[in-house]
């Protein structure tokens, strides 16, 4: 089994906390370096109390599934001889009251755009069963409610 970490910090500055007026940015540290900024999202607390240019949890999300999911996609396309130039997503998070009332990221839409080169290339239908078996191995994907579509197109070069 695998385990994965990373340390959140914040620190009040020594703005009106109680008063609810101190920033939400902040920082996540990953273990192999990595620093990003996080925040909560302006759609959540307003400016100037969240960082718009920093990542927010729910943007965080809907990047971890679309990342898990091109990871596996590759991965099996690659077994399968095809050559992916290219691969670019525009994921979507909708946020929205789920089955028990709760607001909840309830669906990730993918909308991967793919090139492909080389001699094989794919055939009808194989670009849609690589996304499915992506969909079905992606940890990721498994780990959360939220529906996960996938609307995406391809080419070649």
């Amino acid at each position: 089994m695998s385990s994965y970490s990373s340390t959140i910090s914040w620190d009040r500055a020594g703005a009106d906390f109680t008063g609810r007026k101190y920033s939400r940015a902040h920082r996540w540290a990953f273990d192999g370096g990595a620093v990003v900024r996080g925040s909560s999202s302006p759609l959540s607390v307003p400016l100037p109390y969240s960082d718009a240019a920093a990542v927010d949890p729910e943007e965080a999300l809907v990047a971890a599934v679309s990342s898990c999911h091109m990871l596996w996609f590759l991965d099996f396309a690659a077994r399968r001889g095809l050559v992916v130039e290219s691969y670019v997503d525009a994921a979507v998070g909708r946020m929205g009251a789920n089955a028990a009332g709760k607001m909840a990221i309830i669906e990730v839409r993918l909308q991967p755009q793919l090139v492909f080169s080389g001699p094989r290339l794919p055939r009808a239908g194989e670009v849609e069963a690589l996304h499915h078996q992506a969909h079905e191995h992606c940890n990721i994907a498994n780990s959360i409610r939220a529906e996960v579509r996938v609307e995406g197109g391809w080419t070649t070069a």
